[in-house]
């Protein structure tokens, strides 16, 4: 296991125009925040975990994401979210499940349009995902999430 640094981005676009994941800008519904995390390798995939802040929303968990490939798994948990909510992204393929809040369950269904994996072995690298989300009877929004190791 091995300490490290990130830089975590996450933008979300309500008005999504079908424009590429680069026209996204960290606006007044995105956030940015660096923080301490863990990268490990385990098999065919590596790990990276890190502990959420008050920033995110989503203080008091902890969200780990099992990098295989293109092949994205998120798992988020904590004392607040009991059983947890995972999300997997797989460019081009819809995946179905619920979002645990502190306030109750919502179902949710994401469609990753893009991954963009650059995290090496060694636990160097970027990670980018364009996907569509959809809170039932919430919200829907085209988002990316930004992920780099700075150290």
């Amino acid at each position: 296991m091995k300490d490290i640094l990130l830089k975590i981005i996450g933008n979300r676009n309500d008005e999504d125009d079908g424009s590429p994941a680069e026209g996204f800008d960290v606006t007044d519904s995105g956030m940015e925040f660096i923080t301490e995390g863990r990268f490990y390798k385990r098999g065919p995939s590596v790990y990276l975990v890190y502990d959420e802040s008050n920033f995110s929303g989503m203080e008091g968990c902890t969200t780990s994401l099992r990098i295989t490939g293109d092949k994205i798994r998120m798992k988020r948990y904590g004392e607040d979210i009991p059983s947890g909510t995972s999300i997997e992204f797989e460019k081009g393929k819809r995946f179905s499940g619920w979002y645990e809040t502190p306030f109750g369950s919502v179902e949710m269904e994401v469609l990753t349009n893009n991954i963009d994996n650059r995290i090496t072995v060694e636990g160097e690298g970027s990670l980018d995902i364009d996907y569509h989300v959809s809170l039932k009877g919430l919200t829907e929004s085209r988002s990316r999430l930004s992920i780099e190791i700075l150290q």
